[in-house]
């Protein structure tokens, strides 16, 4: 490693203290042989201008980028600049390049990660009628991801309707048309697939965003929530015979496609799987 510059990142959000994207991104260094280090900056109860002038401190201290995660993906996008026309449209950023100290271009490896999460469990089957639940800087990703897989139609819930109105207004198509619903069962009801884009299920937010009873049988699920890995909300699927598609994965997916913004290097996946599942210190 002699010789190269570290790469110096780090992480934005609110209660992040168990965060494993610290760990992810210094072992994809280890493994593309670059020194990398990773720094959570946890802004719980901060004002959103506390959000503002964290991210342009980062920039200042010669931060090659950072990850935005929960509350502040929205927010972010609407003050970084955005070059790909699709993250526009998403509305929602999760991943920040600096350049001369200050940000300098947005993206949003959610729906990337998303997509390729997807397809390596589900292959090329199209998702059906989907019920979202959450609207917000994880649910916005996530929509557009469900039209390029194919989605006959999104239904969106959240419980603040004008989120979940505006997601609609802003994000339908004629291919994937996204319909906001006024109740998690309307949109539960005779969904092929339900995708939980909501922090209900992380150990900070315990339970299910979705009422057993109204579950029904769905053929898949997807859950954003990956700390816990396994959550109410799959378990219970997963024992009416649906196709889970973790959180972990689209952390694992989301945190590849960053590192490679980051660095412009390409890491091993199995290789980082594996360490990965090696017990942290190891």
């Amino acid at each position: 490693m002699t010789g190269n510059p570290e790469f110096r990142l780090g992480l934005i959000g609110d209660g992040i203290g168990r965060s494993s994207a610290p760990r992810l991104h210094e072992l994809a260094g280890r493994i593309v042989g670059r020194s990398v280090s990773y720094v959570r900056y946890d802004l719980d109860g901060v004002t959103d201008a506390g959000f503002e002038e964290t991210l342009a401190a980062r920039g200042r201290d010669g931060l090659a980028g950072v990850n935005v995660t929960h509350p502040y993906k929205e927010r972010a996008a609407r003050i970084v600049p955005i070059q790909d026309p699709r993250v526009r449209r998403i509305g929602a950023i999760n991943t920040v390049l600096f350049r001369d100290g200050a940000p300098a271009e947005g993206h949003n490896t959610d729906h990337s990660g998303f997509v390729a999460a997807y397809r390596a469990q589900m292959g090329d089957a199209r998702p059906g009628a989907v019920a979202l639940v959450g609207a917000g800087g994880v649910g916005r990703p996530i929509a557009v991801g469900l039209g390029e897989l194919g989605a006959d139609e999104i239904r969106v819930f959240d419980i603040d309707p004008a989120r979940a109105a505006r997601l609609a207004a802003e994000l339908t198509t004629d291919e994937a048309p996204v319909r906001a619903c006024a109740t998690v069962e309307e949109a539960l009801d005779g969904a092929a697939g339900i995708a939980n884009a909501s922090p209900i299920g992380m150990y900070r937010y315990p339970g299910n965003p979705v009422p057993e009873a109204a579950m029904g049988r769905p053929r898949w699920v997807f859950d954003a929530v990956y700390t816990p890995r396994d959550t109410e909300f799959t378990l219970a699927a997963a024992a009416r015979g649906a196709e889970v598609v973790s959180g972990y994965e689209l952390f694992f997916w989301q945190g590849v496609h960053a590192f490679r913004l980051f660095t412009g290097l390409e890491v091993d996946r199995d290789a980082l799987r594996a360490a990965l599942a090696e017990p942290a210190g190891a």
